[in-house]
């Protein structure tokens, strides 16, 4: 039942995504143009030969850990032998470099404080008393708010962001206040939660980052995604989003701005849109992302772990 749950939700997701998409080209056709934001310099990062932050570990290996996923998303959903992972094939890779390794399932559109309620009882459930923490998109605010509020700081020595808004995202806009306000209101009224989207709006971003500090004693750190080539691979599913929030906000990764990504230290910007950084490519035309190599890296630097830099580092 859990997993029909996770494929209704996921579903409905793309139908709003493909309202979005539709919105999105008749906005960019009558070139609706507001000043962009100046752009960043985007480098990926070099994974053949990474250098670790030294930290606490445990008996020399990285501390176990806990993948957070993103609206609507999910741990693994489908049947034996037939199972698809958010974080694609991302856990048997850390795996298989010697760092245990856990997605958990959060509920994919509720409200930042319900689920990072969950968050906490998952991370509870684990048997290990301290573990590194690595959020895609909304489970990075989640993630914020447990360790803030929740106690889960004790829990807790680092947080890596990938693709999370910090500061929300226009796309959001257009759901809370713009034209696709009506679509979310009409999800509502048939009993299909869409709360966590309020939550990513610019504004409520805003009260979010002045009410949510950072925890004291947990190392935040970011990477941020986009699409910055001077010819971007963008799939062709997303170039209308991609193409507003440019022209609005500047470099994104095709749902969030890279200028709202930044949050702790930046470990790295990279050349990947929001389904590519969790290892999903939505074309082949996205389809040279190594996000494997991206979270071998992220592990890497974590703490002090020669066997993952070995591994990293040779591509064994």
């Amino acid at each position: 039942m859990a997993d029909f749950s996770a494929v209704l939700t996921t579903a409905v997701f793309a139908l709003v995504f493909a309202l979005v998409v539709a919105a999105l080209v008749v906005v960019v056709v009558r070139g609706r143009r507001r000043k962009a934001a100046p752009d960043a310099i985007v480098e990926a990062p070099d994974l053949r030969g990474v250098r670790a932050h030294t930290g606490d570990v445990e008996r020399g290996r990285p501390l176990p850990v806990v993948l957070v996923h993103g609206l609507f998303g999910f741990d693994s959903i489908g049947l034996p032998g037939a199972r698809l992972d958010y974080f694609r094939g991302i856990v048997r890779h850390l795996e298989q470099l010697g760092c245990q390794a856990h997605a958990v399932r959060l509920p994919g559109a509720l409200s930042v404080p319900a689920r990072a309620q969950e968050l906490v009882v998952a991370i509870e459930a684990l048997p290990h008393p301290r573990i590194d923490l690595i959020a895609h998109s909304l489970g990075g605010l989640d993630a914020r708010y447990a360790l803030a509020h929740l106690g889960l700081a004790r829990r807790v020595r680092s947080l890596v962001t990938i693709g999370t808004p910090h500061r929300g995202t226009p796309v959001a806009d257009l759901a809370t206040r713009g034209p696709l306000h009506w679509a979310r209101k009409l999800l509502g009224a048939v009993g299909l939660s869409m709360e966590a989207v309020e939550w990513l709006s610019t504004e409520s971003l805003a009260r979010f980052n002045r009410d949510v500090p950072d925890a004291p004693g947990v190392r935040y750190a970011c990477v941020v995604g986009g699409m910055r080539a001077r010819r971007p691979r963008i799939p062709l599913p997303i170039v209308p989003v991609h193409a507003y929030l440019r022209r609005i906000s500047g470099a994104n990764d095709g749902l969030v701005p890279m200028s709202s990504q930044y949050w702790g230290e930046t470990l790295a910007e990279i050349e990947a849109d929001h389904w590519a950084q969790i290892g999903w490519m939505m074309s082949v035309r996205s389809n040279t992302f190594d996000a494997l190599g991206l979270y071998s890296f992220i592990v890497a630097r974590l703490g002090d772990a020669p066997a993952i830099q070995r591994r990293a580092a040779t591509g064994s």
